[in-house]
């Protein structure tokens, strides 16, 4: 398993040298909303997830912060704050890696060994002409061996991400 993720890292990382510049008109700051099926690799204490984040507009070098709450079914929290890079690929296509460090409950859910747990995250999304996206991501949330048990856990999630401004 460790492999896929080394993998999607080094994926991750080739797309960011890789990628053409951003697009002419940065992005305004964000706000993104996810459903998702936690647990969708392992399976064996699955729930419904639902997470919202805001994503800042501002860079520092090619990355920008970001921060928000994940929750699930059987109530297992996480909250969180990093850094995600936005890499256009022409006017629509955004694929987004990211990576963050947050606090996790497990609630009556999956024991992940540790109230620190990281959230390693790619993110394939469709960008409208209003700055709107939809898109798919795939993350793997781990506390990277800081503790003795250290299960892991993916998550398959569908976002929509809106500008902040158009909501208030």
């Amino acid at each position: 398993m460790r492999r896929i993720w080394v993998g999607i890292a080094v994926l991750g990382l080739g797309f960011g040298l890789l990628a053409p510049a951003p697009a002419r008109a940065e992005d305004p700051a964000m706000l993104a909303f996810s459903l998702a099926w936690f647990d969708a690799n392992q399976r064996d204490d699955q729930a419904a997830e639902a997470r919202i984040e805001y994503r800042a507009a501002r860079r520092y070098w090619l990355f920008k912060p970001f921060g928000g709450i994940m929750a699930t079914s059987d109530g297992a929290a996480h909250a969180f704050a990093g850094v995600l890079i936005d890499l256009y690929f022409g006017r629509h296509l955004v694929v987004t890696p990211s990576f963050l460090p947050g606090v996790f409950t497990d609630g009556d859910g999956k024991d992940l060994g540790s109230v620190i747990e990281f959230r390693s995250q790619i993110e394939i999304a469709w960008r409208f002409d209003n700055r709107s996206r939809i898109g798919l991501s795939l993350n793997h949330i781990s506390n990277a061996s800081i503790a003795n048990r250290n299960p892991g856990v993916e998550s398959l999630a569908l976002t929509y991400v809106i500008p902040f401004a158009t909501l208030f």
